[in-house]
């Protein structure tokens, strides 16, 4: 059984969660702040973190960093925050999704199975099992990136969208190929997400993020690997 940890101080809205999760036969805890997000986190181990960041105890910006000290478990985060910034600033400290309130439950359970299908090993034909540049090597079995001799840490969203450029070396990958397959929503609007993971991905593996190498854009159309 899939178990989901539900970080939300909203009594109605955990309770809707809670109902439309164990309906579809998800395991559920809740927690209504940080500190017990954290430690039902360590106790339950679960396989998606949908959390609020207005906790009363802290901002779950702080609980995304917390969780990324020790675990690569899908967070995705539930926020009536618009701003932009705020988006950013929840991804670039690992969150792996951004769902707008009030949202619809339908999209909200859609990017919540896209989110477990990222976690899920998938089986590799073994000319595809690693793949090397001169400034970085990428173990797709062990999922496992190395730069300059070191470990890459990426989270789970990074690295299901490192793995389909890298899997499909030269190919142009359209924005809407890789919306649907990373976050299982295809809109248009959501190209944002691919811009903010990209650059990340740059930062982690390119030498000179600002002139890709490997990782190239394709304006209006999409991404590709380059090997």
């Amino acid at each position: 059984m899939t178990r989901v940890l539900v970080v939300e101080d909203d009594p109605q809205l955990v309770r809707a969660l809670v109902i439309n999760l164990q309906a579809r036969h998800y395991g559920v805890d809740a927690a209504p702040d940080g500190a017990t997000a954290l430690r039902l986190a360590a106790a339950r181990q679960p396989d998606v973190v949908l959390l609020d960041l207005g906790l009363p105890d802290m901002d779950g910006v702080e609980v995304i960093k917390g969780l990324r000290g020790w675990s690569r478990v899908p967070i995705m985060v539930l926020s009536a925050r618009q701003a932009s910034d705020e988006k950013v600033a929840a991804l670039d400290a690992g969150a792996d999704d951004y769902i707008t309130k009030p949202f619809s439950m339908d999209e909200l359970l859609a990017r919540l199975r896209a989110a477990v299908r990222r976690t899920e090993d998938t089986p590799l034909v073994p000319e595809t099992t690693l793949v090397e540049t001169p400034e970085f090597s990428i173990d797709l079995l062990a999922k496992k990136a190395v730069r300059a001799g070191r470990d890459v840490r990426l989270t789970p969203t990074e690295w299901h969208l490192l793995e389909i450029l890298v899997t499909n070396p030269g190919r142009l990958i359209t924005q809407k190929q890789l919306l649907q397959e990373v976050w299982g929503v295809s809109q248009s609007n959501k190209t944002n997400y691919l811009r903010v993971y990209m650059a990340q991905l740059r930062r982690k593996l390119e030498t000179d993020p600002s002139q890709p190498r490997y990782l190239i854009t394709e304006p209006g159309m999409g991404y590709r690997f380059e090997g």
